[in-house]
């Protein structure tokens, strides 16, 4: 791959969930980038990056989100952020646009086209940027019971209400915007992807990979390296953001829950607690309101050493979503950026560094291998 380079530009964070914990968060970072960098560069991984394709601190937001109060009012809510931080920075945090999102009484041909009216105007509003599509709605209670094959399908299978999505994605790719999926609902189907590699867009998802599943991949790695065998990892998370609230819904909690237990027997290539019969990894979230968006989570690690004697390991994470969560999102749109300048096209499974369930053909699975990915990935461009 090569740039197809067009001069210096800025990018355009087209986000769906924009007043949520993360979007606004996201929303504060953005204005931070422009006032004061040295609050947020050092924490991207991309920072230094791309620099001559888009400067750092070239950023802007829009999006959707169901909250008709302002952007302020969200950061204020989530408790996120001290006030001190964004306060100074009120009038031009508020000034985000914010579109109210289609409703699910519309099928979802009519929500596309409003979506892509929005987007239209968006790009009006900024016609010198970069757009990236990102998903950061909440996690959908139902999942189609078969991959939509086309289009069609799309729109006679799935539920505008339970799987809005859907809308957003094929609306990013019908303007050739690339698409970031950081949530668990599975947007990655045939169809949609088809859809993408036609009109020369590329896919990153899905699944945020923020805190636990982090480490629970590095430390996995690091186990499979030391011919250490897991033979039972017990995972807690207590959170009392509007995320943890929603996954209280076991429908709702099913594809995440799913995401964070499979990739340990991925890392590993062995069932963990198959000498049971048994599953033995066990991943549950609770939710805990106290906590509001500073989580916890708990692991306990059962190993098997040398003459098959036991050993064990405790780790405690009290981290915060949203702060662990909005870099990611930011390196992921500058990384979509300068791949779909590139020419790049389809799902990416080179960017599964960033994911819980890397999408595409045969996505790195260890944490070396993730790593490796990106670095080759950046030398391609």
């Amino acid at each position: 791959m090569s740039i197809n380079p067009n001069g210096s530009k800025s990018l355009l964070l087209l986000v769906a969930g924009a007043k949520g914990a993360i979007g606004s968060t996201l929303a504060a970072a953005v204005s931070m980038l422009k006032h004061h960098p040295e609050s947020v560069l050092p924490y991207l991984m991309t920072a230094g990056k791309f620099s001559g394709l888009f400067p750092q601190q070239a950023i802007h937001l829009a999006g959707w989100d169901i909250a008709d109060h302002a952007m302020t009012t969200a950061i204020s809510r989530h408790g996120v952020l001290p006030k001190a931080l964004w306060e100074p920075h009120r009038d031009e945090i508020d000034h985000v646009k914010v579109f109210t999102p289609p409703g699910p009484n519309l099928d979802r041909a009519a929500q596309v086209a409003r979506i892509i009216q929005d987007i239209q105007s968006l790009k009006s509003d900024f016609p010198d940027a970069l757009p990236v599509f990102v998903n950061l709605l909440p996690a959908c209670a139902a999942e189609p019971s078969h991959a939509p094959e086309t289009l069609s399908d799309i729109h006679a299978q799935t539920d505008t209400s339970e799987f809005p999505d859907l809308s957003y994605a094929l609306a990013a790719i019908s303007c050739r915007i690339p698409v970031v999926n950081f949530t668990p609902n599975p947007i990655e189907c045939p169809a949609l992807v088809r859809e993408a590699v036609k009109n020369g867009v590329c896919m990153a998802g899905c699944d945020g990979k923020t805190g636990q599943t982090y480490f629970k991949v590095v430390l996995a790695s690091a186990f499979k390296a030391r011919s250490l065998r897991v033979d039972g990892w017990y995972s807690l998370n207590i959170l009392g953001n509007a995320d943890g609230k929603n996954l209280m819904d076991p429908e709702r909690a099913a594809g995440k829950l799913a995401n964070k237990t499979q990739l340990l027997d991925d890392i590993l290539e062995y069932p963990v607690g198959e000498k049971y019969g048994t599953p033995s990894h066990k991943v549950h979230i609770d939710y805990y309101p106290p906590r509001g968006d500073a989580k916890e989570a708990w692991d306990v690690i059962d190993l098997i050493g040398l003459f098959g004697l036991p050993m064990s390991i405790r780790v405690n994470l009290q981290g915060r979503d949203s702060i662990l969560a909005a870099p990611l999102v930011l390196d992921l749109a500058r990384w979509m950026a300068a791949l779909s300048m590139s020419g790049r096209k389809g799902l990416v499974p080179e960017l599964g560094f960033y994911f819980k369930k890397p999408m595409g053909d045969c996505p790195p699975i260890t944490f070396q291998q993730q790593l490796n990915c990106l670095q080759s990935l950046e030398k391609d461009l």
